[in-house]
């Protein structure tokens, strides 16, 4: 993984928050309501899209295949 710069600095509030700009998040396709994943690697936070896989640990179904089921 490289780590690219983007030149945007955010202050953390009293409860521990960080607001992700929108352009970062249209970037990145993270939505309102969508999950992110935090990794820590050496002195860096990391936050990555979370995308459940299916078969792996819980059962997590996406949106379509879920509509599909539905059917």
């Amino acid at each position: 993984m490289s780590i690219k710069s983007t030149g945007i600095v955010r202050k953390i509030d009293e409860l521990g928050r960080i607001v992700l700009p929108i352009e970062l998040r249209r970037t990145m396709s993270i939505s309102d309501r969508d999950s992110v994943e935090i990794f820590v690697e050496g002195s860096s936070i990391v936050l990555k899209k979370f995308i459940p896989q299916v078969g792996k640990g819980k059962k997590h179904i996406c949106e379509i295949c879920k509509r599909e089921m539905e059917i």
